[in-house]
Parts: C-alpha cells; sequence; structure tokens
C-alpha cells in the first residue's frame, strides 16, 4: 500500500528524448570501487553510446581513468548529491529503492519535506 501510494504521488515521466532516441549499441557500467584508477582508460570509456555509473563515485578530478561521460548515475538515495548543482543536466538520475527507508526519503523528496 505504501509503494502504491507513493507510486500515485510520482509524476509520470517517459526518458528523456536523446536517452529514447539512442539505440544503445554499445553500453558500459562504471563501478565506485576504485578499480580504474591508475588506468588511463578515460578515453575510450567516453567513446560509450551510453555510460551507467554506479554510485557517487567522483568523475572530476580522476577523468584520464573514469572518463567524464555519464549518461545515466544509480545510486541509493544515501549517495544521492544533496545539491541540485551536482546533478549534470545531460544525464538521468535513477535512485534505487531497496530498504522501506528508501522509500521514506523518495516521499519525502516528491513532498518537499524534510526527513
Amino acid at each position: 500500500d505504501k509503494l502504491k501510494d507513493l507510486l500515485e504521488l510520482l509524476p509520470e515521466h517517459d526518458l528523456p528524448e536523446d536517452l529514447k532516441s539512442k539505440h544503445c549499441k554499445r553500453c558500459v557500467v562504471v563501478g565506485s570501487g576504485g578499480i580504474l584508477h591508475g588506468s588511463e582508460l578515460g578515453h575510450i570509456l567516453n567513446q560509450f553510446d551510453i555510460v551507467i555509473r554506479l554510485n557517487d563515485a567522483p568523475v572530476q578530478g580522476y577523468t584520464d581513468h573514469v572518463g567524464n561521460k555519464t549518461t545515466i548515475r544509480m545510486t541509493y538515495p544515501e549517495g544521492a548529491p544533496l545539491s541540485e548543482h551536482e546533478y549534470p543536466p545531460a544525464s538521468l538520475f535513477v535512485a534505487v529503492l531497496f530498504k522501506s527507508v528508501d522509500f521514506n526519503w523518495l516521499q519525502a523528496m516528491v513532498k518537499n519535506e524534510t526527513l
């Protein structure tokens, strides 16, 4: 019931046009474990059509190793950037809801409430 009520609060949205029109021929998922540090693979990662980044691992300052392209950023709510300026306008943020507190977070976000 809680999920149903929460879904009714959310506005209906589709994918952004630039994402919807991509045919996702080559995708890459970049984790946040630090394994790419020192790899100098950034230029190769930037060549993928879709770059999905997990959690809130930093890109700035590490672009030689992890690239700077982000199409989709997926994270749990506690990893969500706190400032609206930290959400790149050309990327899609996906909150991964897992725990009951995650649903409380989403409800507070939608209703502009303090958690």
